[in-house]
């Protein structure tokens, strides 16, 4: 397992250098910059179900280089933690929490480490986009997550549907799934220089490795470890382009092209720890 861990940390170190510096990034660190914005920042699906974050304090894991970390505190958070297993992401955030002069917290660390590098629990975990599908253990992170919601307070997860990782995501067209969508123990090995964020930037890593989580197996590993579901929601959107073929739309997600049948394209839970 541990092989594939470093594929990934090594993928995700030379992303998080894209992600942070290149101009032509999506992530456009020096508008974020400029702008200092808050939850309004974060896309329509997030903003509608998060809700006020005043006055709480947040735990933010898998948080890359911070910007959502870096939103939560300046929307009036009482204190903002953020994780990443990328000590370049981890460089980079803390770089980014003294240039928008936040005092936001960033821990370099595994997530499944989380409770010996994090003391306390928090009124907020968040978690969204990207996440799940880099960890082969979807119920030791169930049990992370509710080692650090304290009792009355809230789980929200956002990410992909695990229906899109059973497509090819750089396939030009619709087309059959090609990857099974319920879990196996060994992950997908995907070889790809392209990054997400950035058409014109190429990395040097090819190889990473991504699970996918069925989302009943998500559901059960949070119950699992002491949460209580509030709700399950899934959407038709995305905020990144999941597949090559998704257009993008007004509210500035992406959805599969106008005439094809609906599918889900990514899914949020909200949770609580009970008293």
């Amino acid at each position: 397992m541990s092989e594939y861990l470093e594929a990934n940390q090594q993928k995700w170190n030379e992303l998080a250098e894209v992600n942070f510096r290149s101009p032509g990034s999506d992530y456009d660190v020096q508008s974020f910059i400029a702008a200092a914005d808050g939850v309004e920042g974060l896309n329509k699906t997030e903003r509608e179900e998060l809700g006020s974050v005043e006055g709480l304090d947040i735990l933010h894991l898998q948080c890359h280089f911070g910007k959502d970390t870096i939103r939560l505190k300046r929307s009036g958070a009482r204190s903002a933690t953020g994780l990443d297993f990328s000590p370049v992401a981890i460089k980079h955030a803390r770089a980014l929490a003294v240039a928008t002069d936040t005092d936001a917290t960033f821990v370099e660390g595994n997530l499944y480490d989380a409770p010996k590098l994090i003391d306390g629990v928090f009124d907020l975990v968040y978690v969204t986009w990207g996440t799940i599908c880099w960890l082969p253990d979807i119920e030791g992170w169930a049990r992370v997550i509710a080692h650090f919601v304290k009792p009355g307070g809230r789980f929200y997860f956002l990410d992909q549907h695990p229906v899109v990782l059973s497509f090819d995501d750089h396939a030009p067209a619709p087309h059959e799934p090609v990857y099974d969508y319920f879990h196996k123990p060994d992950p997908i090995a995907i070889d790809d220089t392209s990054v997400y964020s950035d058409e014109n930037a190429t990395l040097k890593t090819m190889r990473s490795y991504e699970w996918t989580h069925p989302v009943g197996e998500v559901v059960t590993a949070l119950v699992d470890a002491g949460l209580r579901i509030e709700y399950l929601h899934e959407f038709d959107t995305v905020t990144w382009k999941a597949l090559a073929f998704m257009e993008l739309c007004d509210d500035g997600l992406y959805r599969l092209p106008e005439g094809m049948p609906r599918l889900p394209m990514s899914y949020s839970i909200s949770a609580r720890k009970p008293l």
